[in-house]
């Protein structure tokens, strides 16, 4: 009988985030294929799994491994395919290695849990009935100025993943291109100094620009075109008059404004001043 090959997701941050079933099949299957051996055994130390790795199944070298991981599930060995963080083959290794075992004829048994996108999407407060997942961004400026460009009549939610080295360089791409767009930063999700920075890009960038230093992994969700549409200016007028009578200071009422109805911030800081301009009696 052929065994049967388990794409397991793993914590992407906090060690807690895995399911009983992922601790189960890692701990019941012959071997563990991993995409860092180093990175996966702390979570397998934590959990107490003793399963061995056949190997590491990294980018550059997974094709090549390929053949004798289906002589093991030939051989009816049942193996845990684990990427470093997250959902396997998101944005990591394994799409060949699994292509080659389904068309060798071999079942794949998925074992979902974490996966940095969605994790970012879903607090993002921004659009997921709809959304499009880039992957990691382009390293090249210019291949990322290429992208933004074609994503300006893009309507979908766009999630991307960046790093620390980059991000500064993106958000800059991102206020020339997309200027007006709203912006999400999700940053060491689930971890200990997990953070969500929003506003659009000029404003991120200078939020980052006064760090010491730019840390952690990041993924960067993208407002798509006129998501929300404009804001009815009904619902400007109604929630402006409620923050006014909170007693909510004008700066903070134009960055609710700008991020809660998706008024620029030049719009929003008007329509504020305006509002006191014709509170104020005629002399």
């Amino acid at each position: 009988m052929s065994g049967i090959l388990y794409l397991v997701a793993t914590p992407i941050g906090n060690l807690g985030d895995i399911t009983h079933r992922a601790i189960e099949i890692l701990s019941s299957v012959d071997f563990i294929l991993a995409e860092d051996t180093r990175t996966s055994l702390r979570v397998l130390k934590h959990y107490g799994i003793a399963t061995p790795f056949f190997s590491s199944v990294y980018q550059g070298a997974e094709r090549q491994r390929i053949p004798s991981i289906l002589a093991l599930l030939e051989d009816g060995k049942n193996l845990a395919l684990v990427s470093d963080a997250g959902t396997p083959l998101v944005s990591d290794p394994g799409f060949p290695l699994v292509r080659a075992a389904i068309d060798a004829g071999y079942r794949i048994v998925p074992i979902p849990g974490p996966c940095a996108a969605v994790t970012g999407l879903i607090a993002s407060g921004l659009p997921l009935d709809r959304f499009r997942f880039e992957g990691s961004l382009p390293r090249g400026l210019g291949e990322r100025q290429s992208l933004f460009a074609s994503l300006e009549s893009c309507e979908q939610t766009c999630v991307f993943y960046e790093s620390s080295h980059r991000i500064l360089d993106t958000l800059q791409a991102l206020a020339e291109s997309l200027p007006d767009r709203r912006v999400v930063i999700a940053r060491e999700l689930t971890k200990l100094h997990e953070e969500f920075l929003r506003g659009n890009p000029a404003q991120l960038h200078s939020q980052l620009s006064e760090a010491d230093r730019v840390r952690g992994e990041f993924v960067l969700i993208l407002e798509g075109s006129d998501a929300d549409g404009p804001a009815e200016q009904g619902a400007v007028d109604q929630l402006l008059a409620a923050l006014k009578a909170e007693g909510v200071p004008n700066k903070s009422i134009v960055r609710i404004l700008s991020q809660t109805l998706g008024l620029p911030r030049n719009e929003a800081y008007r329509v504020v001043h305006s509002q006191d301009d014709s509170d104020r009696p005629s002399p």
